[in-house]
């Protein structure tokens, strides 16, 4: 049960499984049942893992990346009521390349308590999984779709350690070419695709070598984390 000892609200960051259900927390789970609202990047898939989870439907807020300014203000008029809300995101940790950031910040600055849970995260799992060095590490989210991705992408060169993106399925093989362009062809990269689910895979060799497994249709399927091993 959640002690709420002031008067305003607690806002809590609740991390939510990648794939395999089963790396829900215990108190994640009590977490959201205590909530009184939750806040959902897609209330859709919020709806349908509340009630995988055998959780009564709370009271779902759509907050995601186009209406967050609004939601933000929103949100926080609730925990000056006193109220417990739960940030979600479709899956994994919220704020990791995900909305999240503009509430966090705004709580903070109106003296809201937050509290963050530990829970999955794509990049980390992947980064445990790719026997990478894991000393010095850059995590940069997705690239840019159109405007400055070509600027943003020449600039990851400059870091020296392993660097650390996220990419979609359609996008995925395009990355992985534009990459071989900016980097030495000799470096070994990891490609980690449906992370916990039945069908997950670590594509890990040289940029030619991934390419070419890649070039198979079935392999872009999925959500990617890609790592860079530019030690």
């Amino acid at each position: 049960m959640i002690n709420n000892t002031n008067n305003k609200g607690i806002l809590y960051i609740v991390p939510t499984p990648i794939g395999n259900l089963k790396d829900i927390t215990i108190r994640a789970i009590e977490t959201l049942k205590d909530s009184d609202f939750i806040a959902a990047e897609d209330t859709r898939n919020a709806g349908k893992l509340l009630k995988l989870l055998d959780i009564t439907p709370k009271k779902l807020i759509s907050y995601y990346e186009h209406n967050e300014d609004e939601k933000s203000d929103y949100v926080l008029n609730l925990l000056n009521e006193g109220k417990i809300v739960s940030l979600i995101s479709d899956a994994g940790t919220p704020l990791i390349s995900d909305p999240g950031y503009k509430l966090v910040n705004k709580a903070r600055n109106n003296n809201i308590q937050v509290i963050a849970l530990p829970g999955a995260t794509a990049f980390v799992t992947a980064l445990s999984g790719s026997g990478f060095p894991n000393h010095n590490i850059f995590f940069f989210g997705f690239p840019p779709q159109k405007k400055g991705r070509k600027i943003f992408l020449t600039k990851l060169a400059n870091y020296f350690g392993t660097i650390i993106l996220y990419e979609s399925s359609h996008r995925i093989f395009k990355l992985i070419e534009e990459l071989e362009e900016i980097f030495e062809s000799e470096i070994t990269i990891c490609v980690a695709r449906e992370l916990t689910k039945i069908y997950e895979e670590y594509i890990i060799g040289k940029f030619n070598d991934v390419k070419l497994i890649l070039s198979q249709k079935e392999k872009q399927k999925g959500e990617f984390v890609i790592l860079i091993n530019n030690n």
